[in-house]
């Protein structure tokens, strides 16, 4: 019997994390529910998960950087990615309607992309807690009347809550970008590759990002990404975070060694197939 997979999620269940486990993972595994990201990180760096699910980017918010940071500074691999479409409902338990509600409770990115909605229920006060799917697993778990939750479908249905609006996000297309990372494990086969997350460092000299991007375009990468982040202790230096993506593998092995070659810096925070929404 082939052994369950330990998959690592930030949040409870019913999360927007554990919805693209569910979706991202074909067979059975087993849920491992962590605090925070960091705790997430170390279920594997302790072997306790095989893979986990990392948020790293938001259609509106953007990306989030210290994410990328746990990734680079742990050593850890993106193996793969998942985009998910983020469907934010008003919840509460069963039998209320709109206007018996008095607070709700969830993230404060959640309350940020609902915010046109509360507009409309003034009388609403919204308060800021660290889960979207653990506050409705609270508000269930102490029969709490008269108080919301903005989570995921998957966490009504997982906690006995009833919908009362649905879909109250602002932007209606509203995507999160989600990276399957591991701390040791198979990598992809070469065949299957075609983006790459990288990681490098220049020199401050004029031109030297200029360079790079046009060994990118030599070697026909498409650049998705592109971040700078300052350099720890090293004031003026900035190391930059990329995504790219390739229809030919010796192309982008090519781009690959030449950019080490002009880079201070270079590391390959990734390999993987691209998601296809």
């Amino acid at each position: 019997m082939e052994k369950k997979q330990k998959i690592a999620i930030q949040g409870n269940q019913g999360s927007f994390h554990h919805v693209v486990a569910n979706q991202y993972f074909k067979s059975e595994f087993s849920l491992i529910v962590c605090h925070t990201f960091e705790d997430t990180v170390m279920s594997l760096l302790n072997n306790v998960a095989d893979l986990a699910v990392m948020a790293l980017e938001n259609s509106i918010a953007g990306s989030i950087i210290p994410n990328y940071a746990l990734i680079d500074q742990n050593e850890l691999q993106i193996v793969g990615e998942y985009s998910l479409s983020i469907n934010h409902q008003l919840m509460a338990l069963p039998g209320q309607k709109i206007e018996d509600i008095k607070e709700v409770h969830s993230h404060p990115m959640a309350l940020l992309q609902c915010k046109d909605f509360f507009h409309q229920h003034p009388n609403i006060r919204l308060v800021e807690a660290e889960d979207t799917a653990d506050e409705a697993r609270r508000i269930d778990a102490n029969q709490l009347q008269g108080i919301g939750a903005i989570a995921s479908q998957e966490a009504a249905h997982i906690y006995g809550m009833e919908v009362l609006a649905s879909s109250i996000q602002t932007i209606k297309n509203n995507v999160t970008r989600f990276a399957i990372i591991q701390s040791l494990g198979k990598l992809i086969p070469q065949e299957f590759i075609n983006k790459a997350a990288l990681k490098f460092i220049l020199d401050h000299q004029r031109g030297s990002l200029a360079a790079v991007l046009n060994v990118m375009s030599d070697c026909q990468l498409n650049l998705t990404k592109i971040q700078s982040l300052p350099v720890i202790q090293t004031p003026g230096k900035y190391a930059f975070f990329v995504d790219v993506t390739f229809d030919n593998f010796t192309h982008y092995e090519k781009a690959r060694k030449l950019i080490a070659i002009m880079a201070s810096e270079f590391k390959i925070l990734g390999e993987y197939t691209k998601h296809q929404r």
